[in-house]
Protein backbone atom coordinates (compact mmCIF):
# COMPACT_ATOMS: atom_id res chain seq x y z
CA UNK A 1 0.00 0.00 0.00
CA UNK A 2 1.47 3.57 -0.96
CA UNK A 3 1.89 6.25 1.69
CA UNK A 4 -1.18 9.09 1.39
CA UNK A 5 -0.50 12.54 2.53
CA UNK A 6 -3.71 14.94 3.67
CA UNK A 7 -2.62 18.83 4.10
CA UNK A 8 -4.97 20.94 5.91
CA UNK A 9 -5.38 17.69 8.25
CA UNK A 10 -6.91 19.93 11.25
CA UNK A 11 -9.61 21.39 9.40
CA UNK A 12 -13.09 20.08 9.50
CA UNK A 13 -12.94 18.41 6.21
CA UNK A 14 -9.35 17.01 6.80
CA UNK A 15 -9.63 15.65 10.39
CA UNK A 16 -13.12 13.39 9.07
CA UNK A 17 -11.22 12.20 6.09
CA UNK A 18 -7.75 11.08 7.98
CA UNK A 19 -9.55 9.32 10.15
CA UNK A 20 -11.84 7.34 7.08
CA UNK A 21 -8.96 6.85 4.80
CA UNK A 22 -6.82 5.14 7.57
CA UNK A 23 -10.11 3.16 8.96
CA UNK A 24 -9.68 2.12 4.47
CA UNK A 25 -5.65 2.26 4.13
CA UNK A 26 -4.04 1.18 7.42
CA UNK A 27 -3.38 3.68 10.46
CA UNK A 28 0.46 3.72 9.24
CA UNK A 29 -0.26 4.54 5.17
CA UNK A 30 -1.99 7.64 5.62
CA UNK A 31 0.25 11.16 7.14
CA UNK A 32 -2.16 14.00 8.77
CA UNK A 33 -0.22 17.73 8.29
CA UNK A 34 -1.41 21.04 8.67
CA UNK A 35 0.53 24.63 10.28
CA UNK A 36 -1.28 23.37 13.40
CA UNK A 37 -1.56 20.12 15.63
CA UNK A 38 -5.22 18.25 16.56
CA UNK A 39 -4.66 16.14 19.48
CA UNK A 40 -6.83 13.22 18.00
CA UNK A 41 -4.79 12.70 14.84
CA UNK A 42 -1.12 13.25 16.24
CA UNK A 43 -0.45 9.84 15.32
CA UNK A 44 1.78 10.19 11.89
CA UNK A 45 1.24 13.87 11.92
CA UNK A 46 3.86 16.48 10.77
CA UNK A 47 3.78 19.81 11.18
CA UNK A 48 4.10 21.17 7.43
CA UNK A 49 3.69 24.18 5.77
CA UNK A 50 2.33 23.49 2.58
CA UNK A 51 3.72 26.79 0.93
CA UNK A 52 7.33 25.94 2.19
CA UNK A 53 7.89 23.80 -1.51
CA UNK A 54 11.46 22.51 -0.12
CA UNK A 55 9.56 21.49 3.19
CA UNK A 56 6.82 19.54 0.93
CA UNK A 57 9.11 17.66 -1.34
CA UNK A 58 11.18 16.22 1.83
CA UNK A 59 8.01 14.86 3.05
CA UNK A 60 6.88 13.63 0.14
CA UNK A 61 10.38 11.65 -0.30
CA UNK A 62 10.64 11.05 3.31
CA UNK A 63 7.33 8.70 3.14
CA UNK A 64 7.33 7.94 -0.45
CA UNK A 65 3.47 9.36 -0.52
CA UNK A 66 1.89 8.44 -4.11
CA UNK A 67 -1.42 10.14 -3.14
CA UNK A 68 -1.99 13.48 -1.73
CA UNK A 69 -5.32 15.57 -0.51
CA UNK A 70 -4.29 18.45 -0.04
CA UNK A 71 -7.04 20.63 2.30
CA UNK A 72 -5.05 23.23 3.21
CA UNK A 73 -6.86 26.82 2.53
CA UNK A 74 -8.14 30.06 4.35
CA UNK A 75 -12.14 29.86 3.92
CA UNK A 76 -14.52 32.42 1.88
CA UNK A 77 -15.19 35.05 5.32
CA UNK A 78 -12.23 34.90 7.02
CA UNK A 79 -10.62 35.15 3.52
CA UNK A 80 -12.15 38.62 2.93
CA UNK A 81 -9.97 39.96 6.06
CA UNK A 82 -7.08 39.29 4.52
CA UNK A 83 -7.30 39.47 1.17
CA UNK A 84 -3.49 39.11 0.37
CA UNK A 85 -2.43 36.39 2.48
CA UNK A 86 -5.39 34.17 1.49
CA UNK A 87 -4.58 35.30 -2.46
CA UNK A 88 -0.97 33.76 -1.29
CA UNK A 89 -1.58 30.74 0.97
CA UNK A 90 -4.27 29.36 -1.07
CA UNK A 91 -2.62 29.42 -4.78
CA UNK A 92 1.26 29.18 -3.37
CA UNK A 93 0.30 26.02 -1.46
CA UNK A 94 -1.84 24.36 -4.54
CA UNK A 95 1.16 25.06 -7.23
CA UNK A 96 3.65 23.66 -4.66
CA UNK A 97 1.62 20.30 -4.15
CA UNK A 98 0.87 20.27 -8.32
CA UNK A 99 4.61 20.98 -9.08
CA UNK A 100 6.36 18.59 -6.82
CA UNK A 101 4.18 15.98 -6.98
CA UNK A 102 4.91 16.44 -11.04
CA UNK A 103 8.32 16.26 -9.60
CA UNK A 104 8.22 13.53 -7.57
CA UNK A 105 5.82 10.83 -9.49
CA UNK A 106 3.09 11.37 -7.18
CA UNK A 107 -0.28 9.40 -8.88
CA UNK A 108 -2.76 11.48 -7.68
CA UNK A 109 -3.69 14.56 -6.53
CA UNK A 110 -6.88 15.75 -4.98
CA UNK A 111 -8.17 19.74 -5.00
CA UNK A 112 -11.11 21.00 -3.00
CA UNK A 113 -12.86 23.54 -4.80
CA UNK A 114 -15.77 25.43 -3.73
CA UNK A 115 -19.65 26.80 -4.73
CA UNK A 116 -17.81 30.10 -4.16
CA UNK A 117 -16.32 29.74 -7.80
CA UNK A 118 -20.20 30.69 -8.61
CA UNK A 119 -21.00 34.90 -8.58
CA UNK A 120 -22.85 37.11 -11.18
CA UNK A 121 -24.66 36.17 -14.49
CA UNK A 122 -25.32 32.49 -13.23
CA UNK A 123 -28.50 31.17 -12.84
CA UNK A 124 -28.75 30.44 -9.00
CA UNK A 125 -31.54 27.56 -9.54
CA UNK A 126 -29.97 24.31 -9.91
CA UNK A 127 -26.67 26.07 -10.93
CA UNK A 128 -24.72 23.98 -14.29
CA UNK A 129 -21.29 22.95 -14.29
CA UNK A 130 -20.57 25.23 -17.22
CA UNK A 131 -21.71 28.10 -15.88
CA UNK A 132 -19.94 31.54 -15.79
CA UNK A 133 -17.25 32.08 -13.20
CA UNK A 134 -17.46 35.37 -11.54
CA UNK A 135 -16.60 35.23 -8.35
CA UNK A 136 -16.64 38.04 -5.72
CA UNK A 137 -14.86 36.93 -2.87
CA UNK A 138 -10.81 35.97 -2.85
CA UNK A 139 -11.69 32.98 -1.80
CA UNK A 140 -13.51 32.16 -4.27
CA UNK A 141 -10.92 33.87 -7.11
CA UNK A 142 -8.15 31.48 -5.95
CA UNK A 143 -10.38 28.53 -6.59
CA UNK A 144 -10.97 29.42 -9.58
CA UNK A 145 -7.62 29.99 -10.73
CA UNK A 146 -7.11 26.66 -8.90
CA UNK A 147 -9.34 24.81 -11.09
CA UNK A 148 -7.73 25.92 -13.85
CA UNK A 149 -3.67 25.24 -12.36
CA UNK A 150 -5.21 21.81 -12.11
CA UNK A 151 -6.74 21.24 -15.62
CA UNK A 152 -3.11 22.74 -16.95
CA UNK A 153 -1.31 20.16 -14.99
CA UNK A 154 -3.34 17.34 -16.26
CA UNK A 155 -3.69 18.54 -20.13
CA UNK A 156 0.18 19.07 -20.02
CA UNK A 157 2.05 16.81 -17.48
CA UNK A 158 -0.72 13.81 -17.12
CA UNK A 159 -1.09 14.54 -13.43
CA UNK A 160 -4.06 12.83 -12.13
CA UNK A 161 -5.80 15.85 -10.43
CA UNK A 162 -9.33 15.57 -8.94
CA UNK A 163 -11.49 17.78 -7.86
CA UNK A 164 -15.08 19.04 -6.46
CA UNK A 165 -16.73 21.98 -5.80
CA UNK A 166 -18.22 21.58 -1.93
CA UNK A 167 -21.15 22.96 -1.18
CA UNK A 168 -21.67 24.45 3.24
CA UNK A 169 -20.47 21.64 4.77
CA UNK A 170 -22.14 20.32 7.91
CA UNK A 171 -20.29 18.35 10.69
CA UNK A 172 -20.54 17.84 14.55
CA UNK A 173 -17.05 16.95 14.98
CA UNK A 174 -14.99 20.33 14.20
CA UNK A 175 -16.08 24.27 15.43
CA UNK A 176 -17.03 26.42 12.28
CA UNK A 177 -14.01 28.01 10.63
CA UNK A 178 -14.30 30.79 8.81
CA UNK A 179 -16.38 30.32 6.07
CA UNK A 180 -19.98 31.94 4.84
CA UNK A 181 -22.08 28.49 5.62
CA UNK A 182 -20.45 28.20 8.50
CA UNK A 183 -23.85 29.14 10.16
CA UNK A 184 -25.37 25.74 9.59
CA UNK A 185 -22.94 24.60 12.33
CA UNK A 186 -22.94 26.98 14.82
CA UNK A 187 -26.82 27.06 14.63
CA UNK A 188 -26.45 23.59 16.20
CA UNK A 189 -24.29 24.71 18.87
CA UNK A 190 -26.86 27.62 20.04
CA UNK A 191 -28.99 25.39 19.90
CA UNK A 192 -28.29 22.43 22.10
CA UNK A 193 -26.91 24.71 24.70
CA UNK A 194 -30.42 26.77 24.70
CA UNK A 195 -28.86 29.72 23.35
CA UNK A 196 -30.50 32.13 21.29
CA UNK A 197 -28.80 32.61 17.70
CA UNK A 198 -27.60 35.03 15.96
CA UNK A 199 -27.86 34.49 12.27
CA UNK A 200 -25.32 36.90 9.97
CA UNK A 201 -27.83 35.92 7.05
CA UNK A 202 -31.71 36.83 5.97
CA UNK A 203 -34.25 34.23 6.29
CA UNK A 204 -34.96 32.99 3.32
CA UNK A 205 -31.62 32.73 2.06
CA UNK A 206 -31.02 29.36 -0.06
CA UNK A 207 -27.70 27.84 -0.08
CA UNK A 208 -26.15 24.28 -1.18
CA UNK A 209 -25.85 22.32 1.80
CA UNK A 210 -24.32 18.75 2.28
CA UNK A 211 -23.50 16.27 5.17
CA UNK A 212 -20.09 16.05 6.28
CA UNK A 213 -20.51 12.01 5.55
CA UNK A 214 -21.73 13.06 2.26
CA UNK A 215 -18.57 15.03 1.35
CA UNK A 216 -16.25 12.16 2.60
CA UNK A 217 -17.84 9.49 0.57
CA UNK A 218 -17.89 11.64 -2.45
CA UNK A 219 -13.98 12.46 -1.66
CA UNK A 220 -13.22 9.22 -1.38
CA UNK A 221 -15.48 7.69 -4.40
CA UNK A 222 -14.05 10.28 -7.00
CA UNK A 223 -10.25 9.49 -6.30
CA UNK A 224 -10.76 6.03 -6.33
CA UNK A 225 -12.73 5.95 -9.61
CA UNK A 226 -10.75 4.36 -12.57
CA UNK A 227 -9.56 7.36 -14.84
CA UNK A 228 -10.74 6.88 -17.53
CA UNK A 229 -14.67 8.15 -16.21
CA UNK A 230 -13.36 11.41 -14.69
CA UNK A 231 -13.72 13.80 -17.47
CA UNK A 232 -13.97 16.80 -15.63
CA UNK A 233 -10.59 17.94 -14.75
CA UNK A 234 -11.51 21.52 -13.55
CA UNK A 235 -13.49 20.95 -10.54
CA UNK A 236 -17.28 18.96 -10.44
CA UNK A 237 -20.44 20.01 -8.98
CA UNK A 238 -21.89 17.98 -6.48
CA UNK A 239 -24.99 18.59 -4.79
CA UNK A 240 -26.50 17.78 -1.24
CA UNK A 241 -29.12 19.72 -0.22
CA UNK A 242 -30.77 23.74 -0.15
CA UNK A 243 -32.25 25.06 2.49
CA UNK A 244 -32.39 28.53 4.53
CA UNK A 245 -32.00 29.39 7.93
CA UNK A 246 -35.36 29.81 8.21
CA UNK A 247 -35.85 25.74 7.24
CA UNK A 248 -33.33 24.72 9.51
CA UNK A 249 -35.06 26.55 12.37
CA UNK A 250 -37.77 24.08 11.28
CA UNK A 251 -35.67 21.65 11.73
CA UNK A 252 -34.68 21.87 14.87
CA UNK A 253 -37.79 23.12 16.54
CA UNK A 254 -39.29 19.36 15.94
CA UNK A 255 -36.58 18.59 18.59
CA UNK A 256 -36.13 21.44 20.41
CA UNK A 257 -39.74 23.75 20.17
CA UNK A 258 -37.90 26.55 22.51
CA UNK A 259 -35.02 27.62 19.86
CA UNK A 260 -35.17 31.36 19.19
CA UNK A 261 -33.67 32.85 16.25
CA UNK A 262 -32.50 36.61 15.09
CA UNK A 263 -31.42 37.92 11.55
CA UNK A 264 -29.49 40.39 11.47
CA UNK A 265 -26.99 39.92 7.97
CA UNK A 266 -23.89 41.67 7.53
CA UNK A 267 -21.29 41.55 4.37
CA UNK A 268 -21.62 37.34 4.55
CA UNK A 269 -25.29 38.43 3.09
CA UNK A 270 -23.69 39.93 -0.27
CA UNK A 271 -21.12 36.80 -0.41
CA UNK A 272 -24.58 34.31 -0.15
CA UNK A 273 -26.21 36.40 -2.65
CA UNK A 274 -23.85 35.56 -4.94
CA UNK A 275 -23.67 32.06 -4.74
CA UNK A 276 -26.22 29.33 -6.39
CA UNK A 277 -29.31 28.56 -3.76
CA UNK A 278 -29.14 24.83 -5.53
CA UNK A 279 -26.44 23.29 -7.70
CA UNK A 280 -26.91 20.87 -10.88
CA UNK A 281 -24.35 17.91 -10.51
CA UNK A 282 -25.94 15.88 -13.30
CA UNK A 283 -22.02 15.44 -14.25
CA UNK A 284 -20.46 13.81 -11.15
CA UNK A 285 -23.61 11.58 -11.19
CA UNK A 286 -23.18 10.43 -14.81
CA UNK A 287 -19.62 10.04 -14.92
CA UNK A 288 -18.89 8.20 -11.51
CA UNK A 289 -21.73 7.89 -10.14
CA UNK A 290 -22.27 10.30 -7.38
CA UNK A 291 -25.76 9.91 -5.23
CA UNK A 292 -26.38 12.34 -1.77
CA UNK A 293 -27.83 10.65 1.30
CA UNK A 294 -28.79 12.65 3.63
CA UNK A 295 -31.52 15.33 4.20
CA UNK A 296 -32.17 18.55 6.34
CA UNK A 297 -34.00 15.96 9.00
CA UNK A 298 -31.77 13.71 8.74
CA UNK A 299 -28.68 15.81 9.54
CA UNK A 300 -30.79 17.84 12.33
CA UNK A 301 -30.98 14.38 14.01
CA UNK A 302 -27.40 13.58 13.77
CA UNK A 303 -26.00 16.72 14.65
CA UNK A 304 -28.54 17.72 18.40
CA UNK A 305 -27.49 14.08 19.46
CA UNK A 306 -23.66 13.84 19.19
CA UNK A 307 -23.47 17.77 20.17
CA UNK A 308 -25.87 17.01 23.03
CA UNK A 309 -23.04 13.83 23.57
CA UNK A 310 -20.27 16.33 23.28
CA UNK A 311 -21.77 18.84 25.51
CA UNK A 312 -23.01 16.21 28.16
CA UNK A 313 -18.78 15.05 27.87
CA UNK A 314 -17.78 19.15 28.15
CA UNK A 315 -20.01 19.36 30.91
CA UNK A 316 -18.98 16.41 32.92
CA UNK A 317 -15.11 17.09 32.19
CA UNK A 318 -15.85 20.90 34.26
Amino acid sequence: MYKILVTGACGQLGSVLVKRLRSKHGEHNVIASDIRSKPDIEELFIKLDVTDSNALEKVITKYQIKEIYHLAAILSAKGEESPLKTWDINIKSLLNVLEVSRLKNVKKVFYPSSIAVFGDHIDRNYTSQISCLSPKTVYGISKVAGENWCQYYFDNYGLDVRSIRYPGIIGYQSLPGGGTTDYAIDIFYKAIEGVEFKCFLSENTSLPMMFIDDAIRATIELMRAPKELIKTRSSYNISGISFSPAQIVESIKKLLPDFKITYKPDFRQGIAENWPSSINDSEARGDWGWNSKFNLDDITEIMIAELTKKNKIKTHNV
